[in-house]
């Protein structure tokens, strides 16, 4: 009797672990679909950012949840706008790419510190566990919002003045749409009246 027991424990936990890793693949594989389809993402995202500003506004309030959410965004924001390696640290390693610094020097491509789907998926699950923190009473903190809300603002200036110094400074765009597009020209090493 005691030998039953003890085999059906690890089947039970083996098909838990089953469970979990089947669920995990299957949330991997929405992801994995969802990858290619950025303007619909986007729109997604800032649809149920949307949304949960609304529930703030007819609630009145959370406004400790949302200036918390509203941080954590702007954390994310510059780091999507943060070069993978920042010039501003003079390591001469060599060991990955690094920005242009002179107009004579090969173009390298920008790399993000954080990628814009994990920028996205981030903002999704900050969003997501803000609108769970408003279900629950302990998270409404009773604060004067506006002082929250001028402080935002200041922060936001403060921060992105620094961010365009940088970017000034270090000579990069974080905003690349592509390779670099060239103007056709004439191969003039042929002659018109030889032809090959």
């Amino acid at each position: 009797m005691m030998q039953d027991e003890h085999l059906g424990g690890p089947a039970r936990r083996n098909v838990f672990i089953q469970a979990v890793g089947r669920v995990s693949q299957l949330y991997q594989r929405y992801l994995d679909l969802w990858t290619p389809h950025v303007v619909s993402r986007w729109t997604f995202a800032f649809f149920l950012i949307f949304v949960f500003i609304l529930r703030i506004f007819l609630s009145k309030g959370w406004y400790i949840v949302t200036y918390a959410l509203g941080i954590y965004h702007l954390n994310l924001f510059i780091a999507f706008l943060t070069p993978k390696i920042d010039p501003a640290m003079d390591f001469d390693d060599g060991d990955g790419p690094e920005l242009p610094t002179r107009s004579n020097e090969e173009f390298r491509p920008f790399i993000r510190r954080l990628p814009e789907f994990k920028f996205w998926y981030s903002v999704m699950k900050s969003t997501i566990i803000a609108m769970i923190c408003t279900i629950f009473d302990c998270f409404n903190v009773p604060v004067y919002w506006p002082i929250l809300v001028m402080y935002f603002i200041t922060l936001f200036c403060i921060t992105m003045k620094r961010q365009i110094k940088h970017m000034i400074t270090y000579r990069y765009l974080p905003f690349t749409h592509g390779k670099p597009k060239y103007q056709k020209h004439e191969d003039t090493s042929r002659s018109p009246l030889v032809d090959v």
